[in-house]
């Protein structure tokens, strides 16, 4: 289970940072930033991917309650222009410029550090299962990015959005090749590409 015990070490204001939405082919990259209160960490905070949702929208509220917290993204145009590792990078630097308080030092679930943070910061490989803010953040990122497509499921009917959240399930495939493609798809995706071409060479 993760803990404080890395941030503990470090000292001063720490933000954990976590992103989501590297893999869909539709929509944006979400990244959050989270500073927790010490006094006040919520109990169970864990991998967004290992909770179930009811109990990711109760720690939603005791997170949201206590910490400082800020949500950022990269857009569909940006995650095809720089690609989508930097573009979740520059939602990370986005999110971490968007807390109340600058940080001492941000902890980033991951490999990488995204530069443009304007502090240290110290990488960690599966932080979301290791530390307590990291964790945090990957909540908060996941709620926010799925309300997001679930209102575009709205918008756009019958790609199953609100359910695979436009990642490329088999349904969310089939629907592109039946519907065609979005604005809110990734051109630079291999699915999403191919659809395109073949749309274009049947029109030539």
């Amino acid at each position: 289970m993760p803990d404080l015990a890395i941030e503990s070490e470090i000292g001063g204001r720490v933000a954990g940072v976590d992103e989501v939405g590297r893999g869909p082919l539709a929509g944006p990259v979400t990244a959050a930033a989270v500073v927790l209160d010490v006094r006040h960490v919520p109990k169970g905070l864990n991998d967004s991917k290992v909770l179930s949702a009811k109990r990711r929208n109760g720690l939603w509220d005791e997170i949201l309650a206590h910490a400082d917290v800020s949500v950022a993204h990269a857009s569909v145009a940006e995650i095809d222009q720089l690609n989508v590792l930097r573009a979740s990078h520059l939602a990370m630097v986005r999110a971490v410029a968007g807390l109340a308080t600058p940080p001492d030092h941000v902890l980033v679930d991951g490999r990488d550090v995204p530069s443009g943070l304007g502090c240290p910061a110290t990488p960690l490989i599966k932080g979301d299962t290791r530390s307590l803010s990291i964790s945090a953040a990957s909540i908060v990122a996941k709620i926010c990015r799925d309300r997001i497509m679930v209102d575009l499921a709205q918008q756009h009917p019958g790609y199953g959005w609100e359910t695979n959240m436009g990642y490329p399930s088999k349904n969310h495939r089939m629907a592109l090749e039946r519907l065609g493609v979005t604005p809110w798809h990734r051109v630079s995706f291999k699915p999403v590409h191919n659809m395109l071409y073949q749309e274009k060479f049947s029109t030539d």
